[in-house]
Protein backbone atom coordinates (compact mmCIF):
# COMPACT_ATOMS: atom_id res chain seq x y z
CA UNK A 1 0.00 0.00 0.00
CA UNK A 2 1.22 3.63 -0.80
CA UNK A 3 0.41 6.79 0.95
CA UNK A 4 -0.45 9.73 -1.44
CA UNK A 5 -0.77 13.12 -0.22
CA UNK A 6 -1.38 15.13 -3.38
CA UNK A 7 -4.13 15.50 -6.06
CA UNK A 8 -2.40 15.37 -9.45
CA UNK A 9 0.02 12.20 -8.29
CA UNK A 10 -2.79 10.20 -7.16
CA UNK A 11 -4.70 11.02 -10.54
CA UNK A 12 -1.97 10.09 -13.01
CA UNK A 13 -1.78 6.75 -10.81
CA UNK A 14 -5.55 5.80 -11.09
CA UNK A 15 -5.69 7.11 -14.62
CA UNK A 16 -2.83 4.26 -15.08
CA UNK A 17 -5.00 1.71 -13.74
CA UNK A 18 -8.28 2.94 -15.33
CA UNK A 19 -6.70 2.48 -18.75
CA UNK A 20 -6.28 -1.00 -18.05
CA UNK A 21 -10.30 -1.37 -17.37
CA UNK A 22 -9.55 -1.47 -13.94
CA UNK A 23 -12.78 -0.58 -11.22
CA UNK A 24 -11.62 2.25 -8.45
CA UNK A 25 -13.47 1.69 -5.41
CA UNK A 26 -13.38 4.29 -2.85
CA UNK A 27 -14.24 4.86 1.17
CA UNK A 28 -14.04 8.38 2.35
CA UNK A 29 -12.61 8.70 5.83
CA UNK A 30 -11.84 11.33 8.60
CA UNK A 31 -9.21 8.89 10.10
CA UNK A 32 -9.06 6.91 13.34
CA UNK A 33 -10.03 4.01 11.68
CA UNK A 34 -12.12 0.91 13.28
CA UNK A 35 -14.05 -1.85 12.73
CA UNK A 36 -17.09 -0.01 11.06
CA UNK A 37 -14.48 1.45 8.30
CA UNK A 38 -12.91 -1.77 7.92
CA UNK A 39 -15.75 -3.11 6.92
CA UNK A 40 -16.15 -0.56 4.21
CA UNK A 41 -12.71 -1.36 3.06
CA UNK A 42 -13.38 -5.03 2.78
CA UNK A 43 -16.56 -4.65 0.90
CA UNK A 44 -14.66 -2.32 -1.44
CA UNK A 45 -11.92 -4.96 -1.69
CA UNK A 46 -14.39 -7.57 -2.77
CA UNK A 47 -16.41 -5.18 -5.58
CA UNK A 48 -13.19 -3.05 -6.94
CA UNK A 49 -9.55 -3.79 -8.69
CA UNK A 50 -7.91 -0.70 -6.61
CA UNK A 51 -9.23 0.23 -3.45
CA UNK A 52 -8.45 3.85 -2.33
CA UNK A 53 -9.02 5.32 1.10
CA UNK A 54 -8.93 8.88 1.86
CA UNK A 55 -7.70 10.43 5.43
CA UNK A 56 -8.64 13.45 6.13
CA UNK A 57 -10.31 15.79 8.67
CA UNK A 58 -12.66 17.92 6.83
CA UNK A 59 -12.56 21.40 8.63
CA UNK A 60 -15.27 22.84 6.58
CA UNK A 61 -18.11 20.35 7.96
CA UNK A 62 -17.69 21.44 11.58
CA UNK A 63 -19.57 23.79 13.09
CA UNK A 64 -17.68 23.59 16.82
CA UNK A 65 -13.68 24.64 16.57
CA UNK A 66 -13.15 22.49 19.75
CA UNK A 67 -14.85 19.16 18.01
CA UNK A 68 -12.25 20.03 15.24
CA UNK A 69 -9.67 20.59 17.21
CA UNK A 70 -10.29 17.43 19.39
CA UNK A 71 -10.92 14.82 16.42
CA UNK A 72 -8.32 11.87 17.03
CA UNK A 73 -6.03 12.01 14.13
CA UNK A 74 -4.18 8.69 13.94
CA UNK A 75 -2.46 8.51 10.58
CA UNK A 76 0.09 5.95 11.30
CA UNK A 77 -2.26 3.79 13.18
CA UNK A 78 -5.00 4.24 10.00
CA UNK A 79 -2.02 3.46 7.48
CA UNK A 80 -0.98 0.05 9.31
CA UNK A 81 -4.72 -1.24 9.20
CA UNK A 82 -5.64 -0.14 5.94
CA UNK A 83 -2.15 -2.32 4.61
CA UNK A 84 -3.73 -5.60 6.54
CA UNK A 85 -6.67 -5.21 4.88
CA UNK A 86 -5.03 -4.82 1.65
CA UNK A 87 -6.30 -1.41 0.29
CA UNK A 88 -3.89 -0.35 -2.45
CA UNK A 89 -4.12 3.71 -1.70
CA UNK A 90 -4.07 6.05 1.43
CA UNK A 91 -5.32 9.30 0.43
CA UNK A 92 -3.75 11.94 2.64
CA UNK A 93 -3.43 15.39 1.82
CA UNK A 94 -2.93 18.11 4.26
CA UNK A 95 -5.88 21.08 4.52
CA UNK A 96 -3.93 23.09 1.61
CA UNK A 97 -3.72 20.60 -1.00
CA UNK A 98 -7.72 20.05 -0.61
CA UNK A 99 -8.41 24.11 -0.41
CA UNK A 100 -5.68 25.82 -1.63
CA UNK A 101 -8.48 28.96 -2.24
CA UNK A 102 -11.62 28.88 -0.32
CA UNK A 103 -14.63 26.78 -1.38
CA UNK A 104 -17.74 29.32 -1.77
CA UNK A 105 -20.03 26.49 -2.84
CA UNK A 106 -23.46 26.27 -1.56
CA UNK A 107 -25.13 23.07 -1.47
CA UNK A 108 -29.12 23.11 -0.45
CA UNK A 109 -30.53 19.96 -0.36
CA UNK A 110 -34.10 20.64 0.55
CA UNK A 111 -35.69 18.30 2.41
CA UNK A 112 -33.12 16.44 3.44
CA UNK A 113 -30.84 18.96 4.75
CA UNK A 114 -33.54 20.53 6.24
CA UNK A 115 -33.85 18.39 9.53
CA UNK A 116 -32.23 16.74 12.50
CA UNK A 117 -28.05 17.49 11.93
CA UNK A 118 -28.99 19.95 9.40
CA UNK A 119 -30.78 22.87 11.70
CA UNK A 120 -28.47 21.70 14.89
CA UNK A 121 -25.05 21.62 13.19
CA UNK A 122 -25.44 24.68 10.87
CA UNK A 123 -22.90 24.64 7.69
CA UNK A 124 -22.20 20.72 8.04
CA UNK A 125 -23.89 19.07 5.28
CA UNK A 126 -22.60 22.23 2.73
CA UNK A 127 -18.96 21.07 4.29
CA UNK A 128 -19.55 17.68 3.93
CA UNK A 129 -20.81 18.44 -0.26
CA UNK A 130 -17.78 20.52 -0.46
CA UNK A 131 -15.36 17.69 0.44
CA UNK A 132 -16.74 14.54 -1.30
CA UNK A 133 -17.24 16.30 -3.96
CA UNK A 134 -13.47 17.40 -4.30
CA UNK A 135 -12.51 13.42 -3.26
CA UNK A 136 -14.81 12.38 -6.26
CA UNK A 137 -13.46 14.47 -8.75
CA UNK A 138 -9.97 13.85 -7.23
CA UNK A 139 -10.44 9.79 -7.07
CA UNK A 140 -12.89 9.09 -9.28
CA UNK A 141 -14.34 6.01 -8.02
CA UNK A 142 -16.99 3.69 -9.30
CA UNK A 143 -18.27 2.79 -6.38
CA UNK A 144 -17.97 4.80 -3.36
CA UNK A 145 -18.65 3.27 -0.06
CA UNK A 146 -20.65 5.04 3.05
CA UNK A 147 -21.40 3.73 6.70
CA UNK A 148 -25.45 3.77 7.84
CA UNK A 149 -24.66 4.88 11.08
CA UNK A 150 -24.19 8.50 9.26
CA UNK A 151 -28.04 7.70 7.39
CA UNK A 152 -28.92 11.40 6.75
CA UNK A 153 -25.29 11.89 5.01
CA UNK A 154 -25.78 9.53 2.86
CA UNK A 155 -28.95 10.78 2.10
CA UNK A 156 -27.35 14.40 1.13
CA UNK A 157 -24.79 12.88 -0.55
CA UNK A 158 -26.79 10.94 -3.03
CA UNK A 159 -28.83 14.02 -4.10
CA UNK A 160 -25.44 16.03 -4.53
CA UNK A 161 -24.43 13.12 -6.58
CA UNK A 162 -27.48 13.52 -8.66
CA UNK A 163 -27.34 17.45 -9.32
CA UNK A 164 -23.45 17.27 -9.91
CA UNK A 165 -24.21 14.32 -12.41
CA UNK A 166 -21.01 12.28 -10.91
CA UNK A 167 -20.58 8.87 -12.27
CA UNK A 168 -20.11 7.08 -9.05
CA UNK A 169 -22.42 4.56 -7.40
CA UNK A 170 -22.99 5.12 -3.91
CA UNK A 171 -22.51 2.08 -1.95
CA UNK A 172 -24.22 2.20 1.79
CA UNK A 173 -22.94 -0.43 4.31
CA UNK A 174 -24.85 -1.65 7.66
CA UNK A 175 -23.91 -0.08 10.61
CA UNK A 176 -21.25 -2.03 12.60
CA UNK A 177 -21.67 -2.76 16.59
CA UNK A 178 -19.41 -3.45 19.47
CA UNK A 179 -20.37 -6.64 20.80
CA UNK A 180 -22.53 -4.56 23.38
CA UNK A 181 -24.28 -3.22 20.64
CA UNK A 182 -22.83 0.40 20.99
CA UNK A 183 -22.42 1.18 17.00
CA UNK A 184 -18.72 2.19 16.51
CA UNK A 185 -17.67 5.38 16.35
CA UNK A 186 -14.07 7.80 16.49
CA UNK A 187 -15.75 9.48 19.00
CA UNK A 188 -16.44 6.48 21.09
CA UNK A 189 -12.29 6.78 22.46
CA UNK A 190 -13.12 9.95 23.90
CA UNK A 191 -15.90 7.83 26.30
CA UNK A 192 -14.59 6.29 29.48
CA UNK A 193 -15.11 2.32 30.27
CA UNK A 194 -18.44 3.36 32.49
CA UNK A 195 -19.63 5.51 30.03
CA UNK A 196 -18.83 3.09 27.37
CA UNK A 197 -21.30 0.51 28.77
CA UNK A 198 -23.97 3.46 29.43
CA UNK A 199 -23.98 4.24 25.83
CA UNK A 200 -25.06 0.65 25.00
CA UNK A 201 -28.49 1.79 26.26
CA UNK A 202 -28.92 3.41 23.01
CA UNK A 203 -28.86 0.72 21.08
CA UNK A 204 -30.90 -1.27 23.39
CA UNK A 205 -33.58 0.86 23.98
CA UNK A 206 -33.91 1.79 19.96
CA UNK A 207 -33.89 -2.54 19.77
CA UNK A 208 -37.20 -2.63 22.08
CA UNK A 209 -39.00 0.08 20.52
CA UNK A 210 -38.99 -1.91 17.30
CA UNK A 211 -41.49 -4.18 19.71
CA UNK A 212 -43.01 -1.94 21.23
CA UNK A 213 -44.23 -0.15 17.71
CA UNK A 214 -45.86 -3.26 16.77
CA UNK A 215 -48.78 -1.73 19.24
CA UNK A 216 -48.23 1.84 19.56
CA UNK A 217 -48.04 4.90 17.82
CA UNK A 218 -45.44 6.78 16.15
CA UNK A 219 -45.54 9.35 18.78
CA UNK A 220 -45.51 7.51 21.45
CA UNK A 221 -42.94 5.23 20.30
CA UNK A 222 -41.04 8.46 20.07
CA UNK A 223 -41.72 9.70 23.37
CA UNK A 224 -41.02 6.78 25.11
CA UNK A 225 -37.47 6.29 23.67
CA UNK A 226 -36.19 9.64 24.80
CA UNK A 227 -38.07 9.04 27.79
CA UNK A 228 -36.37 5.97 28.69
CA UNK A 229 -33.25 7.28 28.11
CA UNK A 230 -33.26 10.63 29.17
CA UNK A 231 -34.44 9.13 33.10
CA UNK A 232 -30.52 7.37 32.52
CA UNK A 233 -28.10 9.95 34.76
CA UNK A 234 -25.93 10.61 31.73
CA UNK A 235 -27.69 10.23 29.01
CA UNK A 236 -29.70 13.79 27.26
CA UNK A 237 -31.60 13.27 23.69
CA UNK A 238 -30.96 16.21 21.77
CA UNK A 239 -33.56 14.73 19.10
CA UNK A 240 -35.41 11.27 18.22
CA UNK A 241 -36.84 11.38 14.98
CA UNK A 242 -38.93 8.82 13.19
CA UNK A 243 -39.07 9.82 9.67
CA UNK A 244 -39.60 8.83 5.80
CA UNK A 245 -36.22 6.87 4.61
CA UNK A 246 -35.69 9.16 1.78
CA UNK A 247 -36.95 12.79 2.60
CA UNK A 248 -36.18 12.09 6.27
CA UNK A 249 -39.39 13.62 6.74
CA UNK A 250 -41.01 13.36 10.26
CA UNK A 251 -43.98 10.47 9.90
CA UNK A 252 -47.17 10.24 11.79
CA UNK A 253 -48.03 6.97 10.96
CA UNK A 254 -46.69 3.70 10.51
CA UNK A 255 -48.59 3.03 7.37
CA UNK A 256 -47.47 6.48 6.11
CA UNK A 257 -44.76 4.68 4.15
CA UNK A 258 -42.92 1.52 3.68
CA UNK A 259 -39.67 2.88 4.17
CA UNK A 260 -39.20 3.75 7.75
CA UNK A 261 -36.15 4.74 9.37
CA UNK A 262 -35.69 5.99 13.63
CA UNK A 263 -32.41 8.48 14.00
CA UNK A 264 -31.37 9.53 17.14
CA UNK A 265 -28.30 11.76 18.94
CA UNK A 266 -27.28 11.33 22.33
CA UNK A 267 -25.13 13.24 24.55
CA UNK A 268 -23.55 10.83 26.78
CA UNK A 269 -21.49 11.67 29.40
CA UNK A 270 -19.83 14.38 31.86
CA UNK A 271 -17.85 15.79 29.11
CA UNK A 272 -20.92 15.13 26.76
CA UNK A 273 -19.98 13.48 23.60
CA UNK A 274 -21.93 13.40 21.11
CA UNK A 275 -23.20 9.96 19.87
CA UNK A 276 -25.49 9.42 16.49
CA UNK A 277 -27.64 6.27 15.65
CA UNK A 278 -30.51 4.49 14.01
CA UNK A 279 -32.86 1.73 13.49
CA UNK A 280 -34.74 1.11 10.76
CA UNK A 281 -38.85 0.05 11.41
CA UNK A 282 -39.49 -1.57 7.72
Amino acid sequence: MIIIENKQALKQLLDTERSKGKSIGFVPTMGALHAGHASLVEQSIKENDITVVSIFVNPTQFNDKNDLANYPRTLEADAKLLETLGAQIAFAPTAEEMYPEPDNRQFEYSPQTDVMEGPRRPGHFNGVCQIVSKLFYAVEPTRAYFGEKDYQQIAVVRRMVEDLQIPVSIVSCPIVREKSGLAMSSRNTHLTEEERELATNIYRILSYSKFYATNHSVEETKRMVTDMLNALSGLEVEYFEIADGITLQSITSWEQTDNIVGCITVYCGKIPIRLIDNIRYK
